[in-house]
């Protein structure tokens, strides 16, 4: 979850089979377009050094794309390639923690997105085969987000070891929730109208990004511990 939209309401069937089609095609795409990135990353030790060095310019950068497919998020297919040059430059960025976590145990990675690609299949089960309402879900796991972020900061000048893990382990938990919301709205809620897979993908994405992220932080601090 990291893009706030109020979409048009799907009325029939029809549309939302379209919408559901759309969405996790481009999701499908985009992880596809990451890894692709971090492959491009490992070939350019430089480049890894430069973005590890200056995060923020490549966030910067990273996001211009992102924001401008947001304006464009209905104009195919303009909407589309920036949406992807945004999802190879995600790869790019975290090429380099990719690289420092393999090379400290070798498959962790592999591991992590075998975890994530469970983790996704029962909590989209979950959430498209339940009948709860999860509306109240994405206030709540929104506040936790920020905690964490909070927490992180915090963590940056400490630099606690047992800190981080814990922190990792609540952000499994935070986008986990927020997974099973943004699912149930693209499925259930009809926030969206079919045209507006792209903030409905780009939300699904972030959630599944930040999801293997957090258990690959987990998984390398309990195998330091």
């Amino acid at each position: 979850m990291g893009v706030p939209y109020t979409g048009t309401l799907v009325r029939t069937g029809q549309e939302r089979a379209t919408l559901v089609r759309r969405t996790y095609g481009l999701v499908f795409i985009s992880i596809i377009v990451t890894a692709l990135g971090v492959a491009f990353g490992f070939t350019q030790p430089a480049l890894m050094q430069a973005v590890a060095r200056h995060p923020i310019i490549t966030m910067l950068a990273m996001f211009a794309p992102l924001f401008m497919a947001m304006q464009a998020r209905r104009s195919f297919p303009k909407n589309i390639i920036l949406t992807l040059i945004f999802t190879f430059i995600e790869g790019i960025w975290i090429a380099p923690f990719l690289f420092m976590a393999e090379r400290s145990s070798p498959g962790i990675v592999g591991q992590a997105g075998m975890l994530t690609l469970s983790t996704f299949g029962v909590l989209s089960l979950y959430a498209v085969m339940s009948r709860r309402d999860f509306s109240a879900w994405g206030s709540f796991f929104i506040v936790g987000l920020w905690v964490l972020i909070a927490t992180s900061l915090i963590n940056m000048f400490v630099g606690s070891a047992a800190a981080s893990v814990w922190i990792a382990g609540g952000t499994v938990l935070v986008f986990s929730g927020l997974l099973v919301f943004d699912t149930w709205r693209i499925v259930r809620s009809g926030q969206y109208g079919p045209d507006d897979y792209v903030p409905a993908a780009v939300n699904i994405y972030l959630d599944l990004l930040n999801l293997f992220l957090a258990i690959l932080s987990l998984l390398g601090g309990r195998r330091r511990d």
